[in-house]
């Protein structure tokens, strides 16, 4: 069976951003450039992988805090933590380890802080003079953590008993007159 395409069947104009770079930030289309280069002629995961994450949307590029960086890199001091996002500072933290990173951008205390302990901030194409396939880095992600995450569940269905659980729903208000009939007991078709 085809696709009907006069009842307006095809997707079109809907090309990924691998396809066509989105930004308009000449500093990140310039690091595209350089890890398609390296991923293309290095079988390296983890240019491919930068790679991937630079095209991502700001969304998907979540900021990172210190204290969650030190966590990370505890007893890997040798090794240079990698962030395709932005390193923010911590006021919780009171020492600051000395730690290798490389990130597309670090706010000021951040900075100040990483190279007060000894350590460095390092840009991606310094990066990739000094480890074009990754060699010794930890590539890290930071935690995605907006508004609406709280209303995805998992797939729903009777059967499954813990699709809502902790799923936020979208209900004007909480109360005995809101959202209380089917779905919500027993005796009107099933409870989550």
């Amino acid at each position: 069976m085809g696709i009907d395409l006069k009842a307006g069947g095809r997707r079109t104009g809907h090309k990924s951003s691998m396809k066509v770079v989105k930004t308009q930030n000449p500093y990140n289309r310039l690091l595209i450039k350089l890890y398609k280069f390296l991923s293309r002629r290095t079988d390296s995961k983890f240019c491919a992988t930068v790679l991937k994450r630079l095209h991502m949307s700001k969304m998907n590029q979540p900021p990172m805090g210190l204290h969650r960086l030190a966590k990370y890199m505890t007893n890997k001091e040798d090794k240079i933590a990698v962030i395709v996002g932005k390193v923010t500072d911590d006021v919780r933290m009171l020492e600051c380890p000395k730690m290798t990173v490389c990130a597309l951008g670090f706010t000021e205390s951040a900075r100040t802080r990483i190279v007060a302990a000894g350590g460095e901030c390092l840009t991606f194409d310094q990066l990739a003079l000094r480890s074009p396939k990754g060699t010794n880095t930890v590539l890290l992600r930071g935690p995605r953590s907006r508004a609406a995450l709280a209303h995805f569940g998992h797939s729903t269905s009777v059967i499954n008993p813990h699709t809502h659980d902790g799923v936020k729903p979208f209900v004007r208000s909480k109360g005995r007159k809101f959202e209380r009939a089917r779905g919500r007991r027993r005796s009107c078709g099933f409870k989550v």
